[in-house]
């Protein structure tokens, strides 16, 4: 059973930053891809970026070039780095691990005001 703790969203102003944090209960090396994904109201949940074991990234067109995924393995946490944010990038942001099994943080909120 894997956990996920998400951190670090919260209320910022249009073309400001956050840091989304998300610490695995499991270490990395057990875990074949993290990504994060996000679920705005009355829309679908969608993928956000990801990155495997091996560090290889992938992002959503909405997003490339502001946001950037990263992995400190040695601290078991998984990392957004959102730029630039907009009012369309509002959502509930969720953690999500691939093992054996998907997983899935509790989410946190980011909110862009305009």
């Amino acid at each position: 059973q894997v956990q996920l703790v998400e951190s670090g969203g919260g209320l910022v102003q249009t073309g400001g930053s956050l840091r989304l944090s998300c610490v695995s209960s499991e270490r990395m090396f057990s875990i074949n891809t993290m990504g994060w994904y996000r679920q705005a109201p009355g829309k679908e949940r969608d993928m956000v970026a990801t990155i495997t074991h091996s560090g290889r990234t992938s992002y959503t067109d909405s997003v490339k070039g502001r946001f950037t995924i990263s992995r400190d393995n040695a601290k078991n946490t998984v990392y957004l780095q959102m730029n630039s944010l907009k009012p369309e990038d509002t959502a509930v942001y969720y953690c999500n691990a691939v093992a054996t099994l998907i997983y899935w943080g509790q989410g946190t909120q980011v909110t862009v005001s305009s």
